[in-house]
């Protein structure tokens, strides 16, 4: 009887970014119904599913979000496939959703608000990054077994896909919200063999779409876009 061991399965987990959302007036949407992707954003979301109409994709899941289903239409589309709900990756919560957000013209101008923003760390403002990471960990956990041994999409919101990545890749889980890696309709990919998450990396389809003050423009964090032993 041979002693040889199985090779694992190789299966392969996008997480997407929504394309660009109509919001004329700024405001920060968080979870808020209502908001759709733009005639941009569509573009966006067609561009990626036309990247990857050639990859063995066997399931595709998004946030309830609006932005999100209109998102992962296309891809679900190109594949034959229904979209999966799963609330799992659902936009971080944020006590100033609905509001527009700065220091001198925004909710920060209002004293009653300040007690929102003491803790960065937590944060204080919003649903905490251990929080978000657990969830995020078990939509990743749940597409690698709906696809295991292909390829699956699941589509999200830039600070849930960035807290995920940067605890996978062992880094602190607050940061400045300028060096995230996430920019719209970017892909971030997790590969797994077996249920080992063996590389992370980074890809941006639709980057020509993306307006230029809304592209990555720093770096990004440190130890970003590791692979790691099988």
């Amino acid at each position: 009887m041979s002693s040889e061991k199985k090779p694992e399965d190789v299966t392969v987990v996008h997480l997407m970014r929504h394309g660009e959302v109509e919001n004329p007036d700024g405001v920060l949407y968080g979870r808020l119904p209502g908001y759709h992707l733009s005639e941009l954003g569509r573009r966006m979301a067609d561009r990626v599913g036309e990247h990857l109409a050639s990859r063995d994709i066997v399931h595709v899941g998004a946030s309830p979000l609006e932005r999100a289903q209109e998102t992962a239409e296309p891809i679900a589309k190109a594949h034959g496939l229904d979209i999966a709900t799963d609330r799992r990756l659902i936009e971080a919560e944020n006590v100033f959703q609905g509001k527009t957000f700065g220091i001198g013209d925004g909710a920060l101008r209002r004293p009653a608000n300040w007690k929102h923003v003491v803790n960065p760390f937590k944060p204080s403002w919003g649903e905490p990054y251990v929080d978000q990471v657990v969830r995020m960990m078990g939509a990743l956990e749940a597409a690698k077994d709906a696809a295991r041994g292909h390829e699956a999409v699941l589509v999200s919101h830039q600070l849930p896909i960035w807290i995920v990545r940067s605890y996978v890749e062992k880094r602190r889980l607050w940061h400045d919200p300028r060096r995230r890696q996430c920019t719209l309709a970017s892909l971030t990919t997790f590969t797994y063999r077996g249920d080992k998450i063996v590389s992370v990396g980074y890809s941006e389809p639709a980057l020509d779409l993306v307006p230029a003050h809304l592209r990555a423009g720093a770096k990004p964090a440190k130890g970003a876009g590791k692979a790691y032993g099988a």
